[in-house]
Formats: structure tokens, C-alpha cells, sequence
């Protein structure tokens, strides 16, 4: 765990491997259409993946870590319209933030992604896509709420990074004045 890579310890990338995975199997089993499939699976693989490249840039560039953020949120906020469109669609029922079931999502997912983000690997956690149509977009939709609010916050948080601490070449350029001046 001495060599975990940064992205491991965020919230916002266990989400996303987690939405990627069960969405994956979602359009397997519910979308006919190839190339809907197709947009689908790229946003939510965009979104997994831009947490960790924004993640590992961080280190030499917090203004490209927070676009890469955002377009993972704006990644995940596309893969929302379309679940929303697949529930409307179907005369299925979109659960309110505060249905029961959407409630019991939220925790159950919670523990999850916290062990997760503890361990920094996949552990013995479990997540099944739900049997029933409307209840699996309803499981994906709770998540990518979950995952856009905390990308959000995120994106906040670098943000504040920015402004307090400045930026790399930023610091570069104060360490070579400091240099420049401890010669005179």
C-alpha cells in the first residue's frame, strides 16, 4: 500500500469504476442499439479515466487536473441524460433522492467505496447490477449523482488548491528567484 497510486484514495474514482462496471453490463443487457451502447460505455470509461489522469497530472499541473476533473463529471453527467432517457422512455419510475430504495443504494455503496478507498484496491466487496430494468438505472442513476456531487467538490477543492497555493510553475519560478537571490 506504500506505492498506492493518489487516484486509489478518491471517492470520486471508486464511483466511477463501479458505474463503469455495472453500466458495461447494463448496456449488455438492455441496450439494443450498438451505437447507443457504444456512447454510453465511453462515458462512463471517460469518466473512470479521467479521475486518474487528472489525478497523476496533479503533480505538475493543477489547472489541467481540475479540467480533467470536469470532464469527468461532464462525462458522467452525459451517461445521466441517457439513463434518464432510457427511464422515460420506458414509462419506467425515476426514483426520488429520498425513495427508500434510493436511500438503501446510497449506504450500501458508501461502505463500499469507503472500504475501497481504505484498502486503495479491490477487495471481497460485491456490486451486481439489479434483475429488474428500472431498478438498475435507478442503482446507476443514485451513483452518478453520488459521483458528480463529490466530482463537484473535487473540483472545488483544487480550485482552493490553486488559489492558496499556486501552481507548479509557480513554484518553480519562486524556488529559482529564491536561488537566484541566495548567490547574491
Amino acid at each position: 500500500m506504500t506505492n498506492m497510486q493518489p487516484y486509489k484514495k478518491l471517492y470520486t474514482y471508486w464511483y466511477s469504476l463501479i458505474i463503469y462496471d455495472l453500466e458495461v453490463e447494463f448496456t449488455k443487457k438492455y441496450i439494443i442499439s450498438w451505437k447507443l451502447r457504444e456512447q454510453m460505455d465511453g462515458a462512463a470509461r471517460s469518466g473512470k479515466q479521467n479521475i486518474v489522469e487528472g489525478s497523476d497530472i496533479l503533480k505538475t499541473s493543477v489547472k489541467t487536473g481540475i479540467k480533467l476533473t470536469n470532464v469527468a463529471k461532464a462525462s458522467i453527467e452525459e451517461l445521466i441524460g441517457d439513463l434518464e432517457d432510457f427511464i422515460r422512455q420506458r414509462k419506467f419510475k425515476m426514483w426520488d433522492k429520498n425513495d427508500p430504495r434510493t436511500l438503501e443504494f446510497r449506504s450500501k455503496y458508501s461502505k463500499i467505496v469507503s472500504n475501497l478507498s481504505n484498502l486503495g484496491s479491490l477487495g471481497n466487496e460485491k456490486w451486481e447490477l439489479p434483475g429488474d430494468p428500472e431498478e438498475a438505472a435507478n442503482l446507476l442513476l443514485t451513483l452518478c449523482h453520488i459521483a458528480t456531487y463529490l466530482l463537484n467538490n473535487q473540483v472545488d477543492a483544487l480550485e482552493r488548491k490553486l488559489i492558496t497555493e499556486g501552481g507548479y510553475t509557480e513554484k518553480l519560478y519562486n524556488l529559482r528567484q529564491d536561488y537566484r537571490k541566495s548567490l547574491k
